[in-house]
């Protein structure tokens, strides 16, 4: 099977730069997939992606050197099902709460005996090869998002979840379950304190633990802390900022 270069390096105790997909165009993917990236993950939850644009966005993934990945837009096991099966190398699911819901993730990412994922990787086949299926259970990531109040009080019991590869942080949400507004300000409290404990208890049970970051400075600073996924937020960010900055060059401002 294709080996996932971003689980590889995460095992091998460096930090994967991943790229975020939010634009609903194949083209754009693959720009990003170019970019630099060691993966790049199709959002569904919060991009303007759906999932017949997400497979096209996925192929043009799988012709670049970046590992393709994707957001769920929810903890739904035919969702799941239909992007590994589409050749996503793993899923970030949100709003996970509970164990159970945590167990529902693994259950949509891991084959029988480990998961009750149904067989059909029409596209994983292609782009993974032929023997999928021996692998699919080692090589594919599966990522928890801890953002409500119910996630951070079932912290741990959450992170022990067999068959979870690690806990992912989405600072907005995060910030809105501490009772403050989204804010990028990320070495404040009570923001800073609860990154601080998603990460140890990822650590605590041996899971890797990655992070959405809303800029450069935070996603520096993340890599510092280290953080097994970063990433430097998405490619309307990028695209805006990089619009920005060209203007102000050029107006001399």
């Amino acid at each position: 099977m294709r080996a996932n270069r971003v689980r590889d390096l995460m095992a091998a105790g460096q930090t994967a730069l991943v790229g975020w997909c939010g634009i609903g165009n194949a083209y754009a993917a693959e720009l990003m997939g170019h970019g630099g990236f060691d993966g790049v993950v199709v959002d569904l939850q919060h991009g303007q992606v759906y999932l017949d644009q997400a497979v096209p966005m996925l192929q043009a993934l799988s012709a670049t050197p970046a590992t393709p990945l994707a957001r769920a837009s929810e903890n739904n096991f035919f969702e799941i099902n239909k992007l590994l099966d589409s050749g996503a190398y793993g899923v970030i699911v949100p709003m996970i709460d509970t164990v159970e819901d945590a167990r529902r993730v693994v259950d949509a990412v891991r084959y029988p005996p480990l998961g009750r994922r149904s067989y059909g990787p029409a596209r994983g086949l292609l782009y993974g090869g032929p023997d999928y299926f021996e692998h699919a259970n080692d090589t594919l990531l599966a990522f928890a998002m801890i953002e409500t109040p119910q996630g951070l009080a079932n912290l741990d019991a959450i992170a022990a979840v067999d068959g979870l590869d690690g806990l992912f942080i989405g600072p907005s949400d995060l910030s809105i379950a501490l009772g403050v507004a989204p804010s990028p300000r990320w070495r404040d409290e009570p923001l800073a304190g609860a990154i601080a404990r998603i990460h140890a208890a990822a650590r605590r049970h041996g899971r890797l633990a990655g992070i959405f970051c809303a800029s450069l400075e935070m996603a520096v600073d993340m890599r510092a802390q280290e953080f097994d996924m970063v990433v430097p937020g998405n490619d309307q960010i990028l695209l805006r900022s990089a619009a920005q900055t060209w203007c102000q060059r050029v107006r001399g401002d």
